[in-house]
Parts: structure tokens; sequence; C-alpha cells
């Protein structure tokens, strides 16, 4: 079945998305969707930007029982569910918890292969720019990882913690203090209409 939806993109520098209007309606129908089949994975400038926003919620994360700590990044694992699994921040009514902004990067980029976004010619510019955001931010983690490592800090050692996040946000601070200029480059935010060709159930690809 043909449909139309809206795309939307939000250029917001480091903490840039895509919202669907889909979503609310999606496909799958499982009131799971692409969080049943992902964990989300919060790096360096995730958790620099949560201590600076929203500290608590990284004291949340950081109490769960299902997780994994890395040297630099946390792993909130989804708890099998039925055919697939369950993401912790999702609920069967609201969706993701979380706000975009506090969302990771994989979590706010992420759009259902099904809708085909990135073969539009009229929005290669988009496709350019999340390619380049997400070269950058890469690159932005694997920095700060290394400098972190470096100094002996690590998240897997729970008594230099709070050693570890001051760095971190010193570290955040100064490598975020000028961006890439390809962000200056984009207006704030982009509104797109699309026709897809609408598949339900496990058809629909994730």
């Amino acid at each position: 079945m043909q449909k139309e939806i809206q795309i939307t993109f939000y250029n917001k520098g480091l903490r840039s998305y895509i919202e669907i209007d889909l979503c609310s309606e999606c496909p799958r129908n499982d009131n799971k969707g692409c969080c049943g089949y992902y964990s989300p994975v919060f790096y360096s400038s995730d958790l620099a930007y949560i201590l600076k926003n929203k500290p608590d919620l990284l004291e949340y994360i950081l109490g769960l029982e299902d997780i994994t700590i890395l040297d630099a990044s946390i792993t909130v694992n989804n708890s099998i569910d039925g055919s697939s699994y369950r993401c912790h921040f999702h609920s069967k009514d609201k969706g993701c918890l979380l706000p975009q902004d506090l969302r990771e990067s994989v979590c706010r980029h992420f759009v259902c292969p099904g809708i085909k976004w990135e073969q539009e010619k009229t929005l290669q510019n988009w496709k350019d720019f999340f390619t380049k955001l997400s070269d950058f931010e890469i690159s932005l983690n694997n920095c700060i990882a290394s400098i972190l490592q470096q100094k002996g800090l690590s998240l897997r050692n729970e008594n230099k913690r709070e050693e570890l996040f001051k760095e971190l946000l010193q570290l955040y601070d100064k490598k975020t203090h000028c961006l890439p200029a390809f962000f200056s480059r984009y207006p704030k935010y982009e509104a797109k209409k699309l026709v897809c060709e609408i598949k339900y159930g496990k058809d629909w690809p994730l």
C-alpha cells in the first residue's frame, strides 16, 4: 500500500536527529519496532552531554542491573521479549522514553530502510549531513576515549569515575568548542513529504 509520510531533519549540532511521523503507527505492529532489535550504546560524547544536561539520567543508567560497561561506553542491554527483544527505554504506549537529545546516535539517526529516504535525490544534502556528522562523532568519541585511556581513566573503575567524569566534561567542551563548518551550512530543520510502499508485520524491514 502507498502511504505519504513526513520525514523531518533537525540540525542541532552533535545532537541532530531525524523524525518520521510513521513511527506513531509502526508497520511492524509489534509495539516495539526498531527498538526490539537494538541495545542503546552511550559513547563518550553522549555521556558528557547527559552529564551536562541530565546528570540524574547517568546515575540511573549506572544503577541498572543489565548493562555492559567498557572503558568509555555503556550499553543498556535489551531483554528477551517473545521472538525479539525489548529496549529498557521503550514503552508500549509512548515509544522511547528518552527525549531526542538524550538518545545515543543510532537512536537519533535511524530510519527504517523500507522508507529509502537516502535514495531520494532531493534529500542527498541531508544524507551528506548525517554521514559527516557520524564521521565526526566517531572521531570525537575515539579521541576522547584515547585521552582518557592515556590518563589511566576507565568507566570500569568505580573508584575513579568522578575523576573520569570531570576530565570527560573538560575534554568534551574543548573538543566541541568549534564544530565543523558543515553544521552552519544547513537549516535548523527541514520537513519533506515522501510516498512509500508500506508493508506490514515482519515484511516491513528494519
